[in-house]
């Protein structure tokens, strides 16, 4: 297989639904866009337990294909054998660039060194506790109670103020009336408007996800990230479109946000820093 390039891979996540938790999908895609784009979302589990009702609910939102295994023993499943087997048949296919893990089970520990043996990256997303050996099996294995993004201050930038109509009513009212001119004449028709700028708010849930995936991104030594990056870490989080907000480019959009800076260097590249 080809040397991956940074962010240009087609990523397979797969997800033990049984010992994962859906709270922390978002940071786990942020992490992943790192390979390339997460075009495979697969979530194990047996989906009638009511345990499962949050992956239930995100698989619908995110695009994430639910793989039904029934628990046939008591006290044991076959997900984790489902999600092994899928797992090597993506990677003989060879359409996948790298994988994403998301388990606290050491059982994924010969899958994992499989995929490595194969030169294919993955990462590992668990819990504290997850044992050691499936971490170091891991390409790069994360803890995702530290991914989880803090609350952030949202700032929206305040709509310009327009002249008061209530004002100019009173002042009209307030002036004597004058006997206007026997002829009259005509006003001059006014310029037509200037094009105005896109009306459409852009909403906290796309500032946050900017913004998480900011400080994901790799920053020079002024705190500046290509704007290329961040696109495709919210990309992996998120559909959403910049003509949605009454913009042609990401870049114009956040140019608009008072949370960043932007700044178009050489070759027409456009880099951005979080100020707020």
């Amino acid at each position: 297989m080809a040397f991956l390039q940074e962010g240009r891979g087609n990523i397979a996540l797969l997800i033990d639904a049984d010992n994962a938790s859906a709270a922390h999908f978002d940071s786990v895609m942020t992490v992943l866009a790192e390979l390339g784009t997460v075009n495979i979302r697969r979530a194990y589990g047996n989906w009638s337990k009511a345990t499962l009702k949050t992956w239930a609910a995100l698989s619908v939102a995110h695009a994430i294909e639910p793989q039904q295994q029934f628990d046939l023993t008591k006290g044991k499943n076959a997900t984790d054998m489902k999600m092994t087997i899928d797992a090597m048949d993506l990677m003989a296919s060879g359409r996948v660039d790298g994988f994403g893990l998301m388990s606290s089970d050491s059982d994924f520990t010969p899958l994992a060194t499989r995929i490595r043996q194969q030169g294919i990256p993955v990462y590992g997303f668990g819990s504290a506790n997850t044992p050691e050996g499936f971490r170091r099996a891991c390409t790069r294995f994360l803890n995702v109670a530290a991914l989880k993004p803090a609350e952030v201050p949202v700032l929206a930038k305040a709509p310009a103020k327009a002249a008061a109509p209530a004002k100019a009513a009173q002042a009209k009212a307030t002036t004597p009336q004058q006997t206007p001119p026997a002829k009259a004449v005509a006003a001059p028709a006014a310029p037509a408007p200037a094009t105005p700028p896109p009306s459409k708010t852009v909403d906290a849930e796309v500032v946050r996800l900017l913004i998480d995936a900011y400080d994901e991104a790799k920053r020079d030594e002024r705190g500046f990230v290509a704007l290329g990056p961040v696109g495709q870490r919210v990309g992996n989080r998120s559909s959403f479109d910049v003509r949605n907000y009454g913009y042609k480019r990401l870049s114009d959009l956040v140019a608009a946000i008072p949370n960043f800076i932007t700044e178009v260097r050489e070759g027409g590249q456009t880099w951005i820093k979080r100020v707020k």
